[in-house]
């Protein structure tokens, strides 16, 4: 199993921004060739997928977030990161990475990290 560890979360006041990173455990063959995504899941719902990239750096975004929130990838250091601007409540939520293939979500899923944005 892939493990991987999330960090860069925090308390932000709408309009601010955060940059969160993404650091999997795995080999660099196996991360470069997977699509990657963040994920995020808000109090009461179900996780969302907010952002991928693919192997060949290709990006998609949620409408909810098309336009503030960029997705990069660093290959060699294994590293997936999301700078989220423009904050709004609404985005408050537990953010988490992983796969984003065909079937969706393959590796274990990390502890997440916290976004709060404050009205």
């Amino acid at each position: 199993q892939v493990h991987v560890v999330e960090s860069g979360g925090g308390l932000v006041q709408a309009g601010g921004s955060l940059r969160l990173s993404c650091s999997c455990a795995t080999s660099g063959v196996i991360f470069s060739i997977n699509a990657m995504g963040w994920y995020r899941q808000a109090p009461g719902k179900q996780r969302e997928l907010v952002a991928s990239i693919t192997s060949g750096m290709r990006t998609k975004y949620a409408d909810s977030v098309k336009g503030r929130f960029t997705i990069s990838r660093d290959n060699p250091k294994n590293m997936v990161y999301l700078q989220m601007n423009t904050l709004k409540p609404e985005d408050t939520a537990v953010y988490y990475c992983n796969t984003d293939g065909p079937l969706g979500a393959l590796w274990t899923w990390g502890q997440g990290t916290q976004v709060t944005v404050s009205s």
